[in-house]
């Protein structure tokens, strides 16, 4: 026996104690179905002994104490007594055996024991002078602190490769430098050892310098690590401020789960300690700008758990936010000068709303790029794997069924004629491989390929569309599907694709059956007849599908580019035949694409300050809108048709409010800030007011809704009416003064594309048309008007 550590206070300890007396602390928690038994294997005793010892997970919390200066306290009135029990329950309960006592003297709890004369009391503190254990307050299964500042001890043998350099680690680089060391995690540093038994360090690393942890890598017996252990080996990297990264290895899943969340829980600040409780794939800092200031960087803590993006930003009361990735309109890197240094940005658009990030260094952000372009990607063959659009709509089916709409309502025999097959497999693989960056294209795509590629996609998902586990997918999927069969059967006199043909078509590919049975068609053919009564279609949407309808089907013949593009007529600042241009408009062009052609067209290059939009203009000039820039064009040139006049509307491209203006104002209204006035209104159809005048009302704007009163003194308002469901116009008559251009920014956070993006154009190699005549519109005058409509003017 080694007399330099088994001392005579030592044996005498252990006997005091005993086995007994210690596992009703040990093992007070202990689950009847978890304890160890005597034939257990060896690699379960080990697993067993460090839940039990060095991570506590089944001690018994015996004290009420919820602070560690609590535990503290007690910790010296413990040890001064007897019962070395008691003071080993506090020790490792969180109590820290190196406190101070408040007494300038006996200054530890050593000391203080050893002026009270206690032997085993001292002999119990000298061994665990540099004991740290965690409290009870736990947030993780294995009981660890939710006190950032407390520091975890976790002791194992890992799996070391360290780079110096900016470079992914390669897999020479990993079979070099791997080596297995004893790493220990304390005090917020984790450093590592040539071994157990060395004393002094190979290296540290602070964990306060660690900007990004990636917890979820498997290396599944590689030969990286087959000179030290046969089985999987379960990875985390960590990155660092010095462009340092470092790759650690574990032997079980759970000791890697451990080490992560150790690790994660020393550099994620409280404010975002939510993201501690996801199952990341990657957790850090980065640097964003969001519509509420583009003006300047602030640090915001991001992790990615599956397809979702959660952070938590830098802005007062702020709360856990996400993003569905899968979900995003546009993922895009640009370069920026900042600080005279190119910068590599991410911007992030999902349903109009917009997030930059960047990251520290180039090799922490690409790191973020790379996962955050995987979990936005389809991953799998299921409805749920894929890439949707803003209304949860696959991108594939969406883009097939918008080109089908636009292209084949007229087609003779549409969805019956077969595609090249070819063209079909390159074109469905390339939806696959990335569906966001697919752009369907009349004249560069042929109709019969799209509408192969549809029915070839739904035929091919890993599971029927129309069954019931899928319910909640299928019936929104087969509602957008259900507008352009719709729409289809509705011109069944050009096209001869009644109900009846449009169900053999698609029978088989929702059901995924190998031939289509009576039932299955006759189901098919129901849901496109009842489409309006089973998906609660109400009589506007009913009433704008058939303007479209009728509207594309006549400009089929007379409008169309050679292209296929609809041809529109466009000014440029003012509405004069030398500033006329016709350009083509595609089905998906939006009111920024169609700006930046026009003005590239035109040579005009904005000057710094200077915003220029496409205005929707009605009535001679007498009514104009400014189209938010994602805004699909043709769609709102198509509600022309429903116009009293619908030869009098145009669009033009011009300069709009400032920035300067814009964050003025935004500056102003704050949240819970009321603007009031009396207006003159008038509402149309006109069925109440005589002689369809004018009438004076008082308005107000509170907290995105406009309130209508009868007058001032009015309790309850007429109207309310949410801003962003209304399309408001400026100017109203002429020779009146125009109403406030505010209500376009309570419409819209983000008034026009985010600074530093790329101006988004058209893919259309030539879309000015030169010298080409534009036909008039053709309308009909018995047209229906827009319901709700509302003119205002200032007084």
């Amino acid at each position: 026996m080694d007399a330099s550590i088994w001392s005579n206070e030592l044996i005498e300890l252990f006997i005091i104690i005993g086995n007994k007396r210690a596992n009703s602390f040990w093992a007070g928690n202990l689950p009847p179905d978890e304890e160890l038994h005597m034939d257990a294997p060896a690699e379960k005793r080990v697993a067993f002994i460090t839940q039990k010892y060095k991570e506590g997970k089944f001690r018994k919390a015996p004290f009420p104490y919820k602070t560690k200066e609590q535990l503290n306290k007690a910790l010296c009135a413990a040890v001064v007594k007897q019962d070395v029990l008691e003071t080993l329950m506090l020790l490792f309960s969180g109590a820290d055996a190196m406190c101070a006592t408040g007494d300038p003297v006996y200054s530890t709890p050593y000391l203080l024991a050893k002026k009270a004369g206690q032997r085993l009391q001292m002999e119990f503190l000298y061994h665990n002078k540099f004991s740290d254990f965690p409290n009870y307050d736990t947030c993780f299964e294995s009981g660890f602190s939710e006190d950032s500042s407390h520091s975890t001890f976790l002791c194992e043998f890992l799996y070391k490769v360290s780079s110096n350099t900016a470079k992914v680690l390669t897999e020479k680089k990993l079979k070099e430098d791997c080596n297995k060391r004893w790493c220990t995690l304390e005090s917020g540093f984790l450093s590592y050892y040539e071994n157990d038994k060395t004393t002094t360090p190979n290296g540290m690393i602070d964990i306060n310098e660690v900007i990004c942890l990636v917890p979820i890598l498997i290396f599944q017996q590689t030969q990286v690590f087959q000179r030290f252990y046969s089985g999987d080996i379960f990875t985390f990297e960590i990155y660092l401020m010095s462009e340092r990264v470092f790759l650690f290895g574990a032997e079980t899943a759970y000791s890697q789960r451990k080490w992560t969340w150790a690790i994660a829980k020393h550099f994620v600040p409280p404010v975002a300690e939510c993201l501690l409780e996801r199952d990341c794939d990657l957790i850090g800092q980065l640097y964003y700008k969001d519509c509420h200031n583009l003006d300047q960087w602030r640090k915001g803590w991001f992790a990615i758990e599956k397809s979702s993006l959660y952070f938590c930003l830098e802005m007062e009361n702020a709360e856990e936010d996400s993003i569905y990735l899968r979900r995003l309109q546009e993922l895009t890197i640009s370069t920026v000068m900042q600080n005279g240094e190119k910068i590599d940005v991410l911007l992030l658009v999902e349903k109009g709303r917009t997030l930059y990030i960047h990251g520290h260094t180039k090799l922490d952000f690409m790191v973020w790029y790379t996962a955050i372009e995987k979990a936005a990607g389809t991953d799998g063959n299921a409805l749920q794997d894929q890439q949707l659009s803003k209304n949860d709509v696959p991108i594939i089916v969406n883009s097939c069924i918008a080109f089908v709409t636009q292209y084949g309502l007229g087609s003779k025999h549409i969805y019956l004629k077969n595609g090249n097959s070819s063209n079909v497999v390159e074109l469905l693989e390339s939806f696959k491989k990335d569906a966001r960056s697919v752009k369907l294209r009349a004249g560069k795509h042929q109709l019969e390929d799209v509408t192969d590629v549809l029915k070839s996609f739904l035929s091919q998902i890993d599971d029927a569309l129309l069954t019931k586990e899928l319910y909640p997918f299928w019936i929104s999927a087969i509602k957008f599907e259900g507008v352009v069969n719709y729409l289809v059967q509705k011109c069944s006199e050009t096209n001869h694709m009644n109900p009846h043909n449009l169900a053999m078509v698609f029978s088989s590919c929702l059901f995924q059956t190998k031939g289509q049975t009576s039932e299955e068609v006759n189901v098919i053919e129901d849901l496109i007849k009842n489409y309006v009564q089973l998906f609660d279609i109400n009589e506007d949407q009913v009433k704008q599908m058939d303007i479209e309808n009728s509207f594309i089907t006549r400009w089929k013949d007379t409008q169309v580019s050679q292209a296929g593009d609809l041809l529109i007529e466009v000014y440029v600042e003012r509405k004069e035949p030398d500033c006329s241009i016709i350009i083509r408009v595609s089905p998906l062009m939006e009111a920024e694409e169609l700006t930046n052609d026009v003005l590239g067209i035109k040579n005009i290059i904005p000057n710094k300050d200077d915003i220029w939009a496409t205005f929707e203009v009605l009535e001679n000039g007498e009514l104009e809108r400014p189209l938010h820039y994602t805004e699909n064009v043709l769609e709102q040139v198509l509600h022309w048709s429903s116009l009293p006049e619908p030869g009098t509307a145009y669009l033009i491209i011009k300069r709009f409010l400032t920035a300067d203006m814009i964050k003025l104002y935004s500056e102003k209204s704050e949240k819970g800030s009321v603007k009031a006035g009396n207006l003159k209104y008038k509402e149309e159809p006109s069925k109440l007011l005589s002689g369809n005048k004018f009438q004076e009302r008082y308005f107000v704007l509170r907290e995105g809704n406009l309130l209508l009163y009868k007058d001032m003194k009015a309790s309850k308002p007429e109207k309310v009416l949410p801003v962003n469901s209304l399309k408001l116009y400026l100017g109203v008559k002429k020779k009146m003064k125009p109403p406030t251009k505010n209500h376009f920014v309570l419409q819209h956070a983000d008034t026009w594309p985010p600074a530093g993006k790329a101006r988004k154009q058209s893919i259309t190699k030539s879309p000015k048309i030169g010298g080409l005549p534009l036909i008039p519109i053709h309308q009909e005058k018995n047209t229906c008007k827009i319901r709700g409509s509302i003119e205002v003017s200032g007084i």
